[in-house]
């Protein structure tokens, strides 16, 4: 449940909030967070850019009448999807008879934006949590287009239940160079920093080195288990994590931890 937001702006007010999203996704964070009182301090740990070649997901895209599910895992997926679309001239999915499913509210957004309302959004917005509301898939075809990078939990259990599972990568996650002035301001000290993925937080430590991650004295805030999980793995101890996992759901986790704790700001 998200606080009010007078407990937001209460428990945020001159807090310093490091953002790791790509600097193209990260202005609405930073808006929200600067909106309730906190200074966002944009510390991007990856970019998203175009594959290398597009013929595996061209040909899906070809083929999409054979297809009985669609599943977005991302925003990055829709986007790079249409952008698809678009450049083989198929402005939309209209009269598809495939179904489509959306890993969160912010995927589904990004669909009804292309006209496409989600037939399944998962009560709990993980990649594995598809399974549960998807019911008998054998002998489906199943298209998954994702990041290069995106664990194969989804695809594996959705083959072993007798799917023809097409994963096919739409758009790469890089790591990106470090921000000098990001670089100054964790020095400097900040209050919390926030991750909305798995491969923010791989990249943040790679960006940061492992040194100044044992001495780092702030709030780590993972919107998911899976995000905090690897955070986990990599040494980063897990102070906040969203009830809900979107970046609403990870400020309220945010602000709810500051309000226990009764910090004042750096």
């Amino acid at each position: 449940m998200t606080p009010p937001s007078t407990l937001l702006r209460t428990s945020l007010t001159g807090k310093r909030i490091v953002v790791t999203r790509p600097r193209a996704q990260a202005s609405a964070l930073c808006g929200k967070i600067a909106a309730l009182g906190a200074e966002p301090i944009l510390f991007p740990t990856i970019e998203i850019a175009p594959v290398d070649d597009y013929t595996a997901l061209d040909n899906a895209i070809r083929l999409l009448a054979q297809y009985h599910w669609i599943i977005f895992t991302s925003v990055n997926g829709v986007a790079a999807f249409w952008n698809r679309l678009d450049l083989l001239g198929l402005k939309d999915l209209t009269g598809l008879s495939s179904r489509v499913a959306a890993i969160g509210p912010a995927t589904a957004r990004a669909l009804a934006s292309h006209g496409v309302q989600a037939h399944l959004i998962p009560d709990e917005y993980v990649a594995e949590a598809i399974l549960e509301k998807i019911g008998d898939v054998a002998g489906q075809w199943i298209l998954l287009p994702r990041a290069d990078l995106a664990r194969e939990a989804l695809a594996v259990e959705l083959a072993n239940r007798g799917a023809i599972v097409h994963e096919i990568a739409a758009y790469r996650t890089l790591p990106a160079a470090p921000d000098p002035n990001g670089l100054a301001q964790l020095r400097r000290g900040v209050d919390a920093v926030t991750f909305t993925s798995a491969s923010t937080v791989r990249n943040f430590v790679a960006l940061v080195g492992q040194s100044a991650i044992c001495n780092l004295q702030s709030a780590i805030a993972c919107i998911g288990p899976i995000t905090a999980q690897t955070a986990r793995d990599l040494g980063l101890p897990v102070n906040v994590m969203a009830a809900e996992y979107t970046t609403d759901g990870l400020i309220a986790a945010l602000a709810n931890h500051f309000a226990k704790i009764g910090e004042t700001p750096r």
